[in-house]
């Protein structure tokens, strides 16, 4: 079987390494991968800079997704593999120029601790009867239909929760607004649980008892202690460019072309047709791994209604800035992780990272790395701005912030990087799932197409990778049988 692989960012690196897996243990498979950049990765990519590892993109992935640490292993990083610095975990909330913590208990968007969401400053008075009386909210059937993030939590908790937990929390991970983004997609778990308890507060307070009963039935006996709970967040010690490295090392060099931009994609009864300047390659199955709006094109002349469909998810670009300083030289920062900054502060961060906070031993001691996102669906015009103007702006920013005695004008970075990211990063908005259903139709009426990135069902590093590697497993498993001139006829039209 000849498998062709488009896009070299991490989905299409996984599906190459299970292709190349398969391969050495016997399989008969060949694989070319093609990536249009003269680089592997993608958004993937770290710069070490005098100590300091500096990420230009994804910094980190969920631990509790294990398909991104499981690959790290079987590549022989687990060594590398670097839990978060949890015990000084604390995000704040910019709130009127002001860092305002997030309560304790707050599990994502649901408050768990009645005394700290009492006593929080980040809440209104209003605000916080409004989550007390929660608790009463009845059972709902609104699961049945989709709706937007907003709309679910501001029915339970009302508008100032939206303003100041869900719109920050979710442009820092999407990119995307609350209003748009979907409940039954992004936060399936909170659908489920308004469904079973109605309140969502319950909902959340019999999970964690149910996570704590099940801790408890398995910890070890004999007096042994019980094992540390497992770190947020995973990194590698040498940036997440080791795992592209790793994985660059791992496949047939000569299966891979960089600089190799697919021009055009057909299918007939030989299989897939892919051209690329000039070259052209005729291969039993195809695994697109580019971002939806790029696969829609190239899929247009194979299946318009699918291209369709493809095209139809939203995208937003985003900007990471980072600024390496002598620590020496700063006043003493907010203790914690970083801070969050909702859209209605109408600032143009999203979000800022303490990075030499976060993760323990990849920041030189004495150095400060901070690394402040910027983007989103509101502000794709920052994107054309010069890196020297995204720079003072987030100085500025900063200094608003964090105070003048922080980010004063006489204190310069060490070194400053931007990474700019154009339509990065997929928005799962209302009726995604749907989206999804057809979706799936219409790949299933194409033999030996698989589609793979985080524009499906995921946007993490490890969505990608276990979905990488799972359409690779498809078509090693199912093979792939010739559609007839009549199923291809149907797809064109």
């Amino acid at each position: 079987m000849r498998i062709a692989i488009v896009g070299g960012g991490i989905s299409g690196l996984a599906a190459a390494f299970e292709l190349e897996k398969a391969r050495r243990d016997g399989t008969q498979v060949e694989y070319a991968l093609y990536e249009a950049r003269n680089r592997l990765g993608g958004s993937l990519a770290s710069e070490i800079v005098n100590g300091a590892v500096l990420e230009c993109g994804p910094d980190s992935f969920l631990t509790e997704k294990p398909a991104a640490a499981e690959l790290c292993r079987e590549l022989g990083l687990g060594g590398d593999l670097l839990p978060s610095n949890d015990a000084a975990r604390k995000t704040y909330v910019v709130l009127r120029d002001r860092l305002v913590a997030l309560p304790d208990g707050l599990m994502f968007l649901v408050p768990t601790k009645l005394l700290p969401t009492a006593l929080s400053p980040l809440f209104s008075f209003s605000a916080k009867m409004r989550m007390a009386l929660e608790l009463l909210h009845p059972p709902s059937r609104n699961g049945l239909y989709d709706e937007s993030v907003a709309a679910l939590v501001k029915r339970h908790y009302g508008a100032e929760i939206v303003d100041r937990l869900a719109d920050p929390l979710l442009s820092g991970i999407y990119g995307g607004e609350a209003a748009q983004l979907s409940a039954q997609t992004v936060l399936p778990r909170l659908v489920q649980m308004e469904s079973q308890y109605g309140s969502l507060t319950r909902g959340m307070l019999a999970a964690h008892r149910q996570m704590r009963a099940r801790s408890e039935s398995s910890a070890p006996g004999n007096g042994q202690t019980q094992a540390a709970p497992r770190a947020l967040f995973t990194a590698l010690r040498g940036g997440m460019q080791q795992l592209v490295d790793a994985l660059a090392e791992y496949l047939d060099r000569t299966a891979v072309h960089l600089a190799a931009p697919i021009s055009s994609i057909e299918r007939d009864a030989d299989g897939w047709r892919l051209e690329s300047e000039g070259f052209v390659g005729i291969y039993d199955a195809l695994i697109m791994a580019l971002p939806a709006w790029a696969t829609s094109v190239l899929l247009n002349s194979v299946d318009e209604t699918l291209a369709e469909e493809l095209a139809a998810i939203p995208y937003s670009s985003s900007i990471t800035v980072n600024l390496v300083y002598d620590e020496t030289r700063l006043p003493r920062l907010p203790e914690g992780f970083g801070f969050l900054v909702p859209p209605s502060e109408g600032r143009a961060m999203l979000a800022c990272t303490f990075v030499h906070r976060k993760f323990l031993g990849r920041t030189p001691p004495g150095k400060a790395v901070f690394r402040a996102f910027l983007g989103g669906m509101k502000n794709e015009a920052l994107l054309a701005e010069s890196n020297a103007a995204l720079i003072a702006l987030v100085r500025r920013e900063l200094r608003e912030i964090l105070g003048e005695r922080t980010f004063g004008h006489a204190d310069e970075p060490e070194h400053v990087q931007v990474s700019r990211w154009r339509r990065a990063m997929a928005q799962y908005t209302v009726g995604h799932k749907e989206r999804m259903g057809r979706i799936a139709a219409r790949v299933q009426a194409l033999p030996g197409l698989r589609l793979a990135g985080n524009a499906y069902d995921g946007i993490g590093v490890p969505d990608c990778i276990r979905l990488g590697r799972q359409a690779a497993r498809e078509l090693l498993t199912l093979g792939v049988k010739a559609p007839s001139a009549v199923a291809l006829e149907s797809l064109r039209r």
